[in-house]
């Protein structure tokens, strides 16, 4: 008896997991547009109605695959060492991010990803999606950062604010050059030298703008 919890919770994302795998199949072979919930429904074996349980939108059939990246930078910040400042477990979370090809900073080449992310870059319903994702993101932080750096309130927001809209330009303009073409391995090293000059520029509290006289 004390294990049937846990082999619902099992069942339950073996579940969302096969619906979502067959949804991605079918949107990246025929576009996403061109299939409907009840093309996915069937090819996942399931109901409409438990499909809409697991996902309410089609939309989030895509996008809960990034579900759990939206707290991701108050995670960070959550679990940094305590002599470490929030700024720098960010940019270290995220250059460790950049070696390891992390799909979420944009250098990622594998063929999968790219047309995943080509799929959601053209179609607008899913790339309006992604702006509620990064106002949650947003969110996330502004909270890590005032329970866990006692930042007051509106810094704390403007700070979070800054800090997701630096990391959402980065991943956005390695992804716009690996689906250019460009390969991730050549892509690395600037992709490191544009990080290093961002979180800097958030480090001097954008001072390096200031007109020199």
């Amino acid at each position: 008896m004390d294990g049937a919890p846990g082999l619902r919770e099992r069942k339950k994302r073996r579940t969302r997991a096969a619906i979502s795998d067959a949804a991605i199949a079918l949107f990246l072979e025929h576009g996403f547009n061109q299939v409907s919930v009840a093309q996915v429904a069937e090819a996942a074996e399931v109901s409409k109605r438990t499909l809409f349980a697991y996902f309410p939108t089609k939309e989030d059939l895509v996008l809960q695959r990034l579900a759990d990246h939206e707290a991701e930078a108050a995670r960070v910040v959550r679990a940094r060492p305590a002599d470490v400042d929030p700024l720098t477990a960010l940019r270290e979370h995220f250059l460790h991010g950049l070696r390891e090809r992390d799909p979420i900073t944009g250098l990622n080449d594998h063929p999968h990803v790219l047309r995943l992310t080509r799929m959601i870059q053209d179609a607008p319903t899913l790339a309006a999606r992604m702006d509620r994702f990064k106002a949650g993101a947003e969110r996330a932080l502004t909270e890590a950062l005032r329970e866990t750096a006692d930042v007051p309130g509106l810094a704390a927001r403007l700070a979070a604010v800054q800090i997701v809209a630096v990391q959402w330009v980065l991943a956005q303009d390695n992804a716009a050059l690996l689906a250019a073409g460009e390969p991730a391995d050549a892509r690395y090293p600037a992709a490191v030298a544009d990080a290093e000059q961002a979180y800097a520029l958030l480090a001097n509290g954008l001072r390096d703008l200031t007109p020199r006289r």
